[in-house]
């Protein structure tokens, strides 16, 4: 489908995801047959990031509907079993916004009698990955105007090809300004619990022969502090109508400490992350995942056994700290209003 890396392989009727969980172990990729297995990946975050759980969830509804046909079902069954294909991969992760668009697309695109409406659904979500990979072509254009030459970038979490449908929304931005001659470097914080800054940031940026060193998360305010971050990018997962931006948990506290200490603060996302009917941060819901994954790091227990544990994977960066909004319609600066 495209020359950028991509963590999404659409064959054959098979959706091939790259298992996030093994990287950067191991690149193995796990074939998804049917809108179960599919919904399953994006919950146990085999695949993540927004614009990924996005595509990944279209060609969810394209299996299913791809499955309903050979089934033989009839209009009305056709229909019904899109339907719960949909409310299924709905289910799975609350606060990407990405998914309930891309969801409401396809369900858009669920017309006429089964065969046709199956291949329209195929298309709608081929179309749907085609776009998040040309946006993401176009955010990192825009946003690389934002970044100096010789810039050290913090970054935050994984907003790169492996969180879309490929090139990146952060990273993208990092790659645009790289290729463009830029010369920077990227400090890549380690994003616990889960580790994505650790384990996929780092290995795409190395995979890309950018230059990237590893911090650990509780390390970002103190080199903010001593002069060593030119800029930070991040991504998001639902930006409201106020520019509040939902992202992976510890996004709110480097924006703190960006403003404290004088340092922009860029988010980078698609706009259909820009969810109009949220009016602010305070009505985004947070997923909280269990706790297993604060006590243990790869099924290895670092925690006394029976300790409890929160696991919010989100916080809210209010709008008033974030310096410009990266979209692939160009650069939104506050005061945000998206309605």
């Amino acid at each position: 489908m495209t020359s950028v890396f991509s963590p999404l392989r659409w064959e054959s009727g098979v959706l091939f995801l790259i298992d996030q969980l093994r990287l950067p172990r191991e690149e193995l990729w796990i074939p998804c047959r049917d809108e179960v297995e599919v919904a399953d990946a994006i919950r146990r975050m085999v695949v993540r990031g927004a614009p990924a759980i996005g595509c990944a969830a279209a060609f969810g509804v394209a299996l299913a509907a791809r499955r309903l046909v050979a089934q033989g079902a009839g209009s009305p069954a056709f229909e019904q079993g899109v339907r719960k294909a949909i409310d299924q991969l709905a289910s799975t992760r609350p606060t990407a916004v990405n998914l309930f668009w891309a969801l409401n697309e396809m369900r858009s695109a669920c017309q006429g009698p089964p065969e046709n409406a199956a291949r329209a659904l195929e298309e709608r979500a081929m179309a749907i990955w085609k776009d998040d990979v040309d946006r993401c072509l176009k955010i990192g254009q825009a946003g690389a105007e934002l970044i100096p030459d010789g810039a050290t970038i913090l970054t935050h979490c994984n907003a790169g090809a492996l969180a879309t449908g490929g090139y990146g929304t952060a990273l993208g931005v990092i790659r645009a300004a790289r290729d463009a001659g830029k010369r920077i470097r990227v400090l890549a914080d380690e994003t616990r619990p889960f580790l994505q800054g650790a384990r996929l940031t780092a290995w795409e940026l190395a995979r890309d022969k950018i230059d990237v060193t590893l911090i650990p998360d509780v390390a970002a305010a103190w080199l903010m502090r001593n002069g060593q971050v030119s800029c930070v990018v991040v991504g998001a997962d639902r930006i409201a109508a106020n520019g509040d931006v939902a992202n992976k948990i510890g996004t709110y506290p480097l924006a703190l400490a960006a403003r404290e200490h004088q340092v922009p603060f860029f988010v980078a996302a698609p706009f259909s992350t820009v969810d109009p009917s949220t009016p602010d941060g305070d009505a985004i819901p947070i997923e909280e995942r269990q706790g297993g994954e604060v006590t243990q790091i790869a099924e290895i227990q670092i925690a006394p056994q029976g300790v409890a544990a929160r696991n919010p994977a989100f916080d809210v960066t209010p709008a008033r700290l974030v310096s410009a909004i990266v979209t692939e319609q160009g650069v939104y600066r506050p005061p945000y209003d998206f309605r």
